[in-house]
């Protein structure tokens, strides 16, 4: 992407004008996106990025991913129909086409179980809805403190996806499927693709736990694009970030310009060593995170009415609305994307093949209130004209049941919702068939989403070509313009 220029093998560079020409890098501190704007080069490249988009809408994402598998029929796609014709096989309802192979030519139409039996028996719908704001939307009565901003949302309710197993958590945030191999995440590319707001801090942010499948964001873009792990701990943020034992903050100033010394004269001898290069970076930003994140991770300046707000007092919520609450005080310092997984670990939370109702009810009463809260906070402050907020899972849940009270993975057709961040305010776009089985009005694969949302940050992502790494058409997708402001 960038085009450098030979240096003299005997020219020691300046530490900054060498910190400005790394590109990629090794561990996970290592933060890339930091030396962007000191760097002519990278402006230049970057300027190439944008120019068929001339203004961003939005300077930041957070990327709420609820693990598992949402079941889009007991949260924002209502199918009042399942209701009626629960107990019964689709091919008895008026319906029995939505599994017409002719219809999708290229998907598979149902979902076998273990013992190779369709599951076509109609389960009915675990939760009442009602329609909610002026915009008369209809939403889970699991969800009312989201219901209360639904007047904010542009929800999707035509997603689909080709990965019926975990894997698809891979995919919608690369958008291929994981036996395709390794691909950088939107976060990687969003964070490839532009500078740093703020080099006191990570552009990238990674909160909560990820599986082998969607552990790494860099990958061929280099780990210098990974996001950083963060805990919400004031006192143990980030992993390797404290020193055994004190030191004193001069100390710590004269060890990291010594290292920085010492490393730019490897420069000299390796000029082209990435794995050197991005070391450089990691340990100056890490210097500086030290000091920055743990005071954005103390609360202690929050007023009683925004923690109780994010139910900081509640005990179901309080994990998760703390990372809310966090992640609104990073996007107010400048960080870009702050991607947040919901019950992660194994197959997900949300994961419901049994006992649906239970779970996803429990689940729901932990997201719901924080992410109202965010949606009430970032707009009253200001914030969410200029922040994407994203809430995603990787796939929907079977209209039939699964054993006696439970629904299967089901990738024809799910729900996803975006706010803020120039988009359309309390519209529906998409839809699935009466039984929520396909999507199949105004279809969208999950890198629509991802386009749709780097339309919104500015950048076109066919001008985020890697040399030898041409892309599939699919791979970029189509920004969703009909829920664009």
């Amino acid at each position: 992407m960038n085009q450098r220029h030979p240096r003299s093998f005997l020219e020691l560079p300046h530490r900054r004008e060498f910190l400005s020409d790394v590109g990629m890098g090794f561990t996970g501190l290592a933060i890339g996106a930091m030396l962007h704007r000191d760097s002519m080069a990278q402006e230049s490249s970057r300027q190439s990025l944008l120019e068929t988009h001339p203004i961003a809408k939005a300077k930041s994402v957070i990327w709420l991913f609820m693990n598992g598998g949402v079941s889009h029929m007991e949260t924002f796609d209502p199918k009042p129909f399942l209701n009626t014709y629960a107990g019964k096989t689709i091919s008895e309802t008026p319906y029995a086409d939505v599994q017409n192979p002719k219809k999708l030519a290229n998907e598979r139409v149902t979902v076998p179980d273990a013992n190779g039996n369709q599951r076509n028996t109609l389960y009915p719908m675990q939760v009442g809805f009602a329609k909610r704001g002026h915009s008369g939307i209809e939403v889970s009565n699991w969800f009312p403190n989201v219901a209360k901003h639904v007047d904010k949302l542009a929800v999707v309710r035509s997603m689909w996806t080709s990965d019926s197993n975990h894997g698809a958590q891979a995919q919608f945030h690369t958008g291929r499927n994981m036996l395709d191999g390794d691909f950088p995440t939107l976060g990687a590319w969003v964070h490839y693709g532009l500078g740093s707001l703020n080099d006191n801090l990570p552009q990238f942010i990674s909160i909560g736990t990820r599986e082998y499948w969607i552990r790494r964001d860099g990958h061929y873009l280099g780990p210098a694009h990974d996001a950083v792990p963060l805990r919400i701990d004031p006192n143990n943020p980030l992993d390797f970030a404290k020193p055994e034992r004190s030191f004193s903050g001069e100390a710590q100033s004269l060890g990291i310009d010594l290292v920085q010394q010492l490393n730019a004269l490897r420069s000299v001898e390796y000029p082209a060593d990435p794995i050197m290069a991005a070391r450089v970076a990691s340990y100056e930003l890490a210097f500086k995170m030290q000091k920055s994140i743990p005071q954005i991770l103390d609360f202690s300046d929050e007023t009683a009415e925004t923690k109780s707000l994010y139910g900081l007092d509640l005990p179901h919520c309080r994990d998760f609305g703390m990372q809310l609450l966090a992640s609104r005080r990073f996007v107010e310092r400048g960080v870009r994307f702050i991607q947040i997984q919901h019950g992660g670990g194994g197959a997900g939370a949300w994961d419901a093949h049994g006992g649906l109702k239970s779970n996803h009810e429990k689940l729901s009463l932990a997201v719901d209130q924080p992410i109202g809260a965010l949606l009430h906070d970032l707009d009253r402050r200001g914030l969410l004209d200029e922040t994407l907020v994203l809430f995603a899972s990787e796939f929907g849940r079977t209209p039939g049941s699964q054993g006696a009270d439970g629904r299967d993975h089901h990738p024809f057709g799910f729900t996803v919702w975006m706010a803020g961040g120039g988009l359309k305010r309390g519209v529906v776009h998409g839809s699935t068939d009466e039984l929520g089985f396909h999507a199949v009005e105004h279809r969208h694969y999950v890198t629509d989403i991802h386009a749709t949302i780097l339309k919104q940050l500015g950048l076109n992502s066919r001008k985020l070509e890697i040399p030898g790494r041409k892309r599939l058409a699919i791979d970029h997708g189509t920004p969703i313009d009909e829920i664009i402001a």
